[in-house]
């Protein structure tokens, strides 16, 4: 008997290495995004740097490929582009699911937990979602929590005096925490979804929180807010200028607001009736930016999916990815703040030789070996009005996803000709970033496209044109697809005839 489970140990270890010798080759997998290794991914947490390490906890179930069993799973990298599988960090537990959170280094052990001196535990603080009986899902209530870790976020223990905040709502969470070191106190920024509410709490030791004061409703205040961030950004050209930026999500988009925080109450100092939103495309999600050293930029990640059709989405064994991580400044145009955000420069080491042809001209229906050689080459290039433009080719098994889970494929005003689906081309494997397919339908009415789109030479005689990098105020009015590629750069597919 003993040498039968011997036997079936063996086999059954072998059969785990030789799955994860596919793992990250399989077809839609990400080559440059961050994706877990398997099952369903959301939102980032506990973005924290610590001792040469970015930690990403985030949204995670352990035991399946779709939203549940929510708990918070962890990899580190050493610079935002390479990754390391953690094991599980903080797991569902009973009837208390963890939600989503942040995390801090207590350097100065305010909190009691550090059992050596020197020692600075890393503090997670998380929604504790719980639902008493599982036959009634929908009967839940949110209070927030802390664990802490002594070994890098390695293992954790949940504190014995949660909840460390209660305010008895059935809907509060998403708890974003920092140091405010003019005041020496944590401050909390956390959301009441349905009243589209930010409030902010203060603590001098993660424990005991008192009420500062509330933000919103203001600016889009159509779906719940969630995942609210507050943090300081650099003004460009304007050395040692900071102001101060408040981040949140509603349901499938974003929204930020710049201005002032004293302490205690958050000020938005851009136009009360304008809408500014991080990324105008709608796989982006849930961003949140990380806890860093007073002196490194800031650097903003979210989820690149949506609850529209997250779910759906045609990939095995994995689901849902990350955006590539942004780094974060401001920049006054015509009394507005904008944000300005550019790919962290650790990108850059992935890049290989630059080659130019001046007058290349090529279907982009077809894959093409551009520059000769059969080696592993993954193609990016630069046109004029289309910048970094990466190669595609059709991929029906797309279209046919999108064609099933779409509303309607009908545009009103326009007459639709096809909706061909477009992924890249990587010659190196069968692993590549990709599109998800622009839902035509989502165009709205042919009156609200701008008046000198036909005017930018970006129409293809196929019946097909490209938006790249348009002005905000061209495609504010209606909704189109973005994909966030290789570097960071944005392509709208629209499809008309």
């Amino acid at each position: 008997m003993k040498k039968i489970i011997l036997l079936l140990l063996f086999i059954f270890s072998f059969a785990i290495v030789i799955a994860q010798g596919h793992l990250y080759k399989e077809k839609y997998r990400p080559r440059f995004h961050f994706s877990p290794a398997r099952n369903w991914t959301n939102d980032p947490n506990g973005l924290v740097y610590f001792d040469g390490e970015y930690h990403l906890f985030y949204q995670y179930n352990p035991y399946g490929n779709r939203w549940g069993h929510m708990s918070w799973a962890h990899s580190i990298s050493p610079d935002l582009v390479h990754w390391k599988h953690l094991p599980l960090a903080i797991p569902e537990k009973d009837t208390i699911m963890i939600f989503s959170g942040s995390a801090v280094i207590d350097k100065n052990n305010t909190t009691g937990f550090a059992r050596k001196a020197g020692q600075a535990p890393m503090i997670a603080i998380y929604t504790a979602h719980i639902i008493p009986d599982s036959s009634d899902k929908e009967n839940y209530r949110q209070e927030q929590h802390i664990a802490y870790s002594l070994d890098r976020g390695r293992t954790w223990t949940k504190f014995v005096g949660n909840p460390v905040l209660d305010i008895h709502k059935k809907d509060f969470r998403d708890p974003k925490v920092f140091w405010y070191d003019k005041d020496r106190k944590w401050i909390m920024a956390v959301v009441l979804p349905h009243e589209h509410i930010v409030q902010f709490y203060s603590s001098k030791n993660l424990k005991q929180w008192e009420h500062l004061s509330d933000f919103g409703p203001a600016g889009d205040y159509t779906n719940i807010w969630e995942c609210p961030d507050l943090l300081q950004v650099p003004i460009e050209n304007d050395k040692g200028k900071k102001k101060w930026v408040l981040i949140n999500s509603q349901q499938t988009t974003m929204q930020y607001f710049v201005g002032e925080f004293d302490g205690t109450k958050f000020i938005n100092e851009n136009p009360a009736d304008k809408i500014y939103r991080p990324d105008y495309g709608p796989d982006y999600y849930a961003a949140v930016t990380y806890n860093l050293p007073i002196d490194q930029q800031p650097v903003l990640l979210g989820w690149a999916n949506n609850w529209t059709y997250a779910q759906d989405i045609p990939t095995f064994p994995w689901k849902s990815a990350m955006s590539l991580p942004r780094d974060l400044s401001l920049k006054k145009t015509n009394g507005e703040w904008l944000l300005i955000q550019k790919p962290v420069e650790a990108l850059k080491k992935l890049r290989t030789d630059k080659n130019s042809n001046r007058d290349l001209q090529f279907d982009i229906l077809k894959s093409l070996d551009l520059f000769g050689g059969t080696g592993c080459i993954s193609y990016e290039l630069a046109s004029r009005g289309v910048p970094d433009l990466t190669i595609v080719e059709k991929d029906p098994a797309m279209y046919e996803f999108i064609k099933k889970t779409s509303k309607e494929l009908d545009i009103p005003g326009f007459k639709l000709v096809k909706a061909e689906v477009f992924k890249f081309i990587d010659t190196c494997a069968e692993k590549f970033d990709f599109i998800f397919a622009g839902p035509p339908y989502a165009l709205g009415n042919i009156n609200d496209l701008p008046k000198n789109i036909f005017e930018k030479e970006l129409l293809n005689p196929k019946g097909w044109f490209i938006l790249e990098h348009t002005p905000r105020n061209d495609y504010r009015k209606f909704d189109h697809y973005k994909t966030e590629r290789k570097y960071g750069t944005t392509i709208f597919s629209i499809f008309i005839q």
